[in-house]
């Protein structure tokens, strides 16, 4: 776990510190190319293959086709392999120009007669770029394609290319390849989204089902409670004076249960929203004000996520607080959060013997078990266990990557 720039702790007596630290800064090689702009990314291996280039000895795995007679490399020469190496620093963003200018490159590149280069690596990148990042128009983006070939093996034999058809066609099947390696990568990414997309509206709807389902739970048992005692009552005003007081009592107490689970379903409503920084402290806050000693220690600054993440680490944190006072009351839970560069971490550890017997279920037998699905399916994990000693300790890490 990376230490971050910023960590603030909140104590069990609520006061809330602020701890810094150098070693926040530090990032490691992964962390920090993920979040650059795709534009630093192409640039950099743009800037890398026309440094390649121009070593000499990388010449000989360069792209050569037509055989033509080499002439001197001159300042021409240099103009066309920089055309075949700069336009890769939009090979994502625009793959149909990237194309069209690197192989416009290549092709005054071979048809002049110049030493094989290095630079000709490029059109395979603008090739394979453009069957894995062309969204639109692929039909005729392939037939241009296919007919400038054409022409281009057409002018090579004219201007004497010993190279026949079968040399041609062969080198028309090794570029057919590299696009289809690119469509095919493309094609497995549309999978995987299409399989997260269906996999978070799996998700969403398990979790409406569970509202549903506690809301129907917390509605029918206290209202049904505070019906049965508000008419024990009605009988009671006159006969038993002291004993309707005590009832009128009850029904307080169980509107205020019912009150309090209602909040905590509508935290939860609440957190598919938009995202509010004070959320894993005010479960603390409310866990504490019901007689729960919990100490937060919230590291990093909260990234700005999708919905569905936000909500499962929402809930993680909620549903290890809910288990801690069901079956733990009193005992001491320390809550964990760490906001890091790639991944959300949370855990929650509660002390004490007889920890040890929670399940890991919530309402239902539900809980933490189908948070364990759901973290899952966001390529996550979830673990909930007794501690050695004594204990019982949830860890969740919650990967987000690029939506931070």
């Amino acid at each position: 776990m990376r230490p971050t720039a910023r960590r603030r702790v909140i104590n069990a007596d609520g006061r809330l510190c602020v701890v810094s630290s150098w070693a926040a800064r530090a990032r490691s090689s992964a962390g920090w190319w993920q979040p650059r702009s795709v534009l630093v990314q192409d640039g950099l291996l743009a800037a890398a293959l026309t440094a390649a280039a121009f070593v000499p000895t990388l010449s000989v795995i360069g792209v050569e086709i037509g055989d033509l007679p080499v002439r001197p490399f001159d300042a021409v020469a240099v103009v066309l392999v920089l055309a075949q190496c700069v336009p890769i620093v939009v090979r994502r963003r625009l793959p149909a120009a990237c194309l069209a200018a690197v192989g416009a490159g290549f092709v005054a590149h071979e048809v002049l007669g110049y030493p094989t280069s290095f630079a000709g690596i490029g059109l395979y990148l603008a090739l394979y770029s453009a069957g894995a990042h062309q969204d639109r128009w692929r039909v005729p983006v392939a037939v241009v394609a296919v007919a400038v070939y054409v022409g281009f093996a057409v002018v090579l034999h004219g201007l004497g290319s010993p190279l026949g058809v079968l040399d041609f066609l062969a080198f028309f099947l090794v570029l057919a390849l590299v696009v289809a390696a690119g469509g095919t990568v493309r094609q497995w990414r549309a999978q995987e989204l299409q399989r997260r997309r269906l996999a978070a509206e799996r998700a969403t709807a398990s979790e409406r089902g569970r509202i549903a389902r506690e809301l129907h739970d917390v509605v029918t048992h206290h209202v049904t409670a505070m019906v049965v005692q508000a008419d024990a009552a009605q009988y009671l005003v006159a006969s038993a004076p002291g004993r309707a007081a005590g009832g009128l009592a009850a029904i307080s107490d169980t509107g205020r249960s019912a009150l309090t689970e209602l909040r905590s379903l509508l935290d939860v409503l609440e957190a598919t929203g938009e995202y509010r920084p004070q959320a894993f402290r005010d479960l603390v806050d409310r866990a504490r004000a019901a007689g729960q000693p919990i100490e937060l220690d919230e590291r990093g600054e909260p990234a700005t996520l999708p919905a569905d993440l936000r909500l499962t680490a929402y809930r993680v944190v909620q549903e290890a607080l809910t288990n801690a006072m069901r079956h733990a009351a009193g005992r001491r839970t320390v809550v964990r959060v760490d906001h890091g560069d790639g991944a959300i971490e949370i855990e929650v550890t509660t002390e004490g013997p007889e920890v040890a017997k929670v399940s890991g279920t919530g309402s239902g037998g539900r809980g933490l078990a189908g948070l364990g699905e759901r973290v899952r399916l966001l390529d996550g994990s979830l673990v909930a266990g007794a501690v050695p000693g004594g204990g019982f300790r949830v860890h969740a890490l919650i990967p987000h990557g690029d939506h931070a």
